[in-house]
């Protein structure tokens, strides 16, 4: 079918990605920073599969570890149809809290990474036989929640990259985004907090990392003349008051 990367594989909506990818028929190309041993089980039970699976740890809050990840996939993939930016921070700090170090971080992996492991991938974009490039995004991008001001202007401006470089690395490469609501809770998140959500969502229910992962396959296989558009994957939140 093809290849893919997908960065922050290891736990969550990354691993639905990799194993929906998977599934699907791509050989794929894994990252994760700590979650390496779920990673190692997942490159195991896909290469079980019948599929080529590579793994590649990277701390994407480094300048440096990003670019050496980068060439990395790029000698172990030359030609790659699908790149997934999933790796991400997340965490709730008032806005007079935030410092400098971690907004840098935040908009460093959030942000930065992708912008630049994209660039550094083109090459095997290229190559690819109907390349795309999916952001996962986030409804915060653009409805933030108080506290999550560093959090919510990194996925603002992935969004914003997702337009920019769909308009930028046409016709060749398409770049889309998903933007999930609430997809699994964090373990963070009280009885209360959850049904205060819960409340907001017309569908009255939380997602499930699958929903996102079915977006993404979509986007990959079945989407020839989608580019720059969004997918909000969030039993109606964003479209609720």
């Amino acid at each position: 079918m093809g290849t893919a990367f997908i960065t922050g594989a290891g736990i969550r909506i990354g691993q639905a990605v990799a194993r929906a990818l998977a599934h699907a028929g791509y050989d794929v190309a894994l990252h994760a920073n700590r979650s390496l041993e779920a990673l190692t089980s997942l490159a195991d039970e896909l290469r079980a599969l019948g599929r080529r699976v590579t793994v590649h740890a990277a701390d994407l809050s480094r300048p440096e570890a990003v670019d050496a990840l980068g060439a990395s996939v790029r000698e172990a993939w030359p030609a790659l149809d699908v790149v997934v930016h999933n790796a991400g921070l997340y965490e709730r700090v008032p806005f007079e809290d935030i410092s400098r170090e971690q907004y840098r971080t935040m908009l460093g992996v959030n942000l930065d990474a992708p912008f630049f492991l994209t660039q550094a991938l083109l090459p095997s974009l290229l190559a690819g036989k109907d390349p795309v490039v999916v952001h996962i995004c986030d409804i915060a991008g653009e409805r933030p929640e108080s506290h999550f001001a560093h959090y919510s202007v990194s996925k603002a401006g992935l969004l914003m990259l997702t337009r920019a470089l769909a308009v930028e690395l046409a016709p060749r490469v398409r770049v889309n985004a998903v933007s999930p609501g609430v997809a699994a809770f964090p373990e963070s998140f009280d009885a209360a907090a959850r049904e205060q959500i819960l409340r907001r969502i017309p569908m009255g229910r939380e997602g499930s990392v699958e929903d996102v992962a079915r977006a993404v396959v979509f986007l990959a296989k079945d989407a020839p003349y989608i580019t720059g558009q969004v997918i909000a994957v969030d039993g109606g939140r964003s479209v609720k008051l």
